[in-house]
């Protein structure tokens, strides 16, 4: 029962960290994909800005122009870009969503309960698989 409690209490904390640590990973792409960080400047801003999605992607028309808008009331701020910015935006998202599905299919293959040795396939009989003179010579041994 301890253990269990202890368990939970662990799973809460990492669920936690991710999270904070998620909204810090978003931030910083918005900011390096160019978008601006804008303060509310007047009460009735500031009322708006606390009615917004926390996070979500909003494209707005202004002056016949598209703008794209996250906002960010804990920190007080909208985060407003253009196509351009969204753009790269999208772009490192995807970058980053590539990047941590590698490391978790690495981790899933590197797991000692894979035991790969008893699949075979290793050593002899196999060739050079790679590491050896005839890297990139297929159908020529």
């Amino acid at each position: 029962m301890i253990g269990a409690t202890a368990l939970l209490t662990l799973l809460a904390g990492c669920a936690t960290t991710t999270t904070t640590s998620t909204h810090d990973e978003e931030r910083s792409m918005l900011v390096a994909s160019g978008f601006k960080m804008v303060t509310p400047k007047t009460a009735a801003q500031h009322e708006k800005l606390q009615h917004l999605q926390t996070g979500q992607v909003a494209m707005i028309h202004k002056e016949g122009k598209a703008y794209y808008i996250v906002a960010d009331p804990s920190r007080n701020v909208v985060y407003v870009g253009g196509p351009t910015e969204y753009q790269a935006y999208q772009h490192l998202r995807a970058q980053r969503h590539l990047a941590q599905e590698t490391a978790e299919t690495e981790e899933m293959y590197e797991d000692e309960a894979m035991d790969w040795g008893g699949w075979g396939g290793w050593g002899l009989g196999w060739g050079t698989m790679g590491y050896g003179p005839r890297v990139g010579r297929v159908g020529i041994y």
